[in-house]
């Protein structure tokens, strides 16, 4: 499948290198992208600060890939995505950080060229036009194949948008934000409509909601030692359960397993293209995996929809105007 507009083409789970240097070591790594790349995946999704420790300035997920790249020598069948942007000490979407961010993802990932470069958050601090033209001069170099945004609102990616084609610069051809069954409203409510009408796609990142909507959490259910456990374990407020127990029915159905009914109603989704979903270990990837030819009915489609319906509370005035929109944006240590 396509992204967006773009010519680049990609399987249909884009792997996250999150993982990679942070919670897998580099054998486990090796063993989890070796399992993706055997089972036709071809899209990988890091970032310049993915396995970043207090001790060092990041970039270890970028080393791994790139070391694995170079020992499977499969560059030219792996379409490569990082980020810039959010890195402690290039926070910032300036021109010069741009540049010094692509020549250090380019030398760790060992690669000449990056198939899809992400802001990784927005920079209200940098003009746009100086942003754009700074990612615009790496596409015309050759560096980048195409640019897209993470973490943005919806009327700060129309902007962008807007600036690059008055301006004649490479535009954004997707966008990445956080999108799952139970958190619906940040996108379904502040970006959908504008990725729509622009004609982009979403690459969801969280679309299992750091495990949730694996089934591992549940009410009463023993306690997971997970560095996102307490995250995931808030979804069981509210219609969480509910969720689940879609989630086991739709995956009894097909005898498959619930993160990869989760990743199929993703996918079903209007604007969505690639859902984004990482695996620390050769297990949880094999968790995944069956999503790539498990087929949805719309009664199926449906019941997931209706289960985290009430999980998409009402508009409020925001910084997106009546319709509401994604909250301000906090980078965590690892940050999606």
């Amino acid at each position: 499948m396509k992204i967006g507009a773009s010519d680049l083409d990609v399987s249909a789970l884009c792997l996250g290198g999150n993982p990679f240097g942070w919670t897998a070591d580099e054998k486990t790594s090796f063993a989890v992208l070796d399992a993706y790349a055997e089972a036709g995946g071809n899209f990988i999704d890091t970032a310049d600060m993915y396995g970043r420790t207090a001790a060092d300035e990041g970039g270890e997920s970028e080393r791994i890939i790139g070391r694995w790249l170079r020992a499977r020598g499969n560059r030219d069948r792996m379409v490569i995505a990082t980020k810039v942007g959010a890195l402690p000490g290039m926070a910032n979407l300036a021109p010069d950080t741009i540049r010094r961010g692509a020549e250090g993802s380019l030398r760790r990932l060992g690669v000449d060229h990056i198939d899809l470069y992400y802001a990784h958050q927005d920079d209200p601090g940098t003009p746009l036009a100086e942003t754009l033209t700074a990612f615009d001069a790496l596409v015309r170099a050759g560096k980048v194949r195409h640019l897209a945004a993470s973490n943005f609102t919806a009327s700060r990616l129309s902007a962008a948008l807007e600036t690059s084609a008055r301006e004649g610069l490479a535009a954004y051809v997707a966008v990445q934000q956080e999108y799952n069954l139970v958190q619906r409203e940040g996108y379904e409510r502040g970006m959908a409509s504008t990725v729509a009408e622009a004609g982009l796609c979403c690459l969801p990142y969280v679309s299992l909601a750091r495990g949730f909507l694996t089934g591992k959490y549940r009410p009463g259910g023993p306690e997971v030692n997970s560095p996102r456990a307490g995250r995931a374990r808030a979804h069981l407020d509210g219609n969480g359960p509910a969720v689940l127990a879609a989630l086991d029915e739709v995956a009894a159905a097909h005898h498959t397993t619930l993160a990869a009914v989760a990743l199929a109603w993703l996918a079903a989704q209007p604007t969505v293209a690639t859902p984004l979903a990482g695996a620390r270990n050769p297990a949880q990837l094999a968790d995944l995996l069956p999503f790539l030819t498990l087929r949805l009915t719309a009664d199926e489609v449906a019941l997931l929809t209706e289960a985290g319906a009430q999980l998409v509370r009402p508009a409020v005035p925001g910084p997106e105007g009546p319709t509401g929109g994604l909250p301000a944006f906090r980078p965590e240590r690892q940050l999606p």
